[in-house]
């Protein structure tokens, strides 16, 4: 299938569900058409997998303004940052 898009909904995170679960809100479209909004649901176990591979792919971007606090450079002593 062509022309299907996938993206996050701005302004809607990653969010807990109950006690060992997370959602991610999603917006489902095809042809500039929006089809439906869908949860992707997430076990710790399987959001680790995503987290780990941003990490990689993130690993030695600076990280933007807006950006969430666990992407901000922390400073060594010695002035060194790592982020």
């Amino acid at each position: 299938m062509t022309g299907w898009r996938i993206n996050a909904i701005p302004g809607r995170g990653l969010r807990r569900t109950g006690e060992d679960g997370f959602a991610l809100r999603l917006r489902i479209s095809s042809g500039g058409w929006h089809r439906a909004i869908a949860d992707l649901e997430l076990t710790p176990a399987e959001a680790e997998q995503p987290h780990a591979a941003l990490c990689h792919a993130l690993d030695g971007q600076p990280p933007s303004t807006d950006a969430p606090e666990c992407r901000q450079a922390v400073h060594y002593p010695g002035g060194r940052q790592r982020y």
